[in-house]
């Protein structure tokens, strides 16, 4: 199995990279999407309706597939002989801001479900605010990968 990842390396290594920049738009471009709908569409009438199937679609369609790809690719990355050391910082600060980002990709879901229900309780600013959470999770997983500190 080594002998397969080893010769497979850059294949894997190309899937995890594509995996990865889909997830990374769904999580920029969802919160954005919870700004507008939050702030332009009231609950139970078109543009609600609109929004909720633009939402359940990126979620459903783009992000949760680029995230379980994003997983599978990294975990075949990591058993890879040779690719992560695992006495060095790097691999451990990239392994948090990771299980963060999955964290997040969840309460983001959770956040379409109450969406759907009219539940919403945030508001457009809120969301603005946490929009910045994938890019501090971002700088710290492309820090620690090329870094390697």
């Amino acid at each position: 199995m080594s002998d397969f990842l080893t010769m497979g390396y850059p294949w894997v290594k190309v899937l995890h990279v594509i995996s990865v920049i889909s997830w990374m738009a769904g999580l920029f471009y969802l919160p954005r999407l919870f700004v507008y709908h939050a702030e332009q569409a009231g609950s139970g009438n078109p543009t609600d309706t609109l929004f909720q199937t633009m939402e359940r679609r990126l979620l459903q369609t783009i992000m949760t597939p680029a995230m379980i790809g994003s997983w599978i690719f990294g975990l075949m990355l990591v058993v890879t002989p040779g690719v992560v050391t695992w006495s060095e910082v790097w691999p451990w600060s990239k392994a948090l801001a990771v299980l963060a980002m999955t964290w997040f990709h969840f309460w983001l879901a959770a956040r379409r479900k109450d969406f759907a229900a009219g539940q919403n309780q945030l508001s457009g600013r809120r969301y603005r605010m946490m929009n910045e959470v994938p890019t501090a999770l971002m700088i710290v997983i492309v820090a620690s990968v090329i870094v390697r500190f």
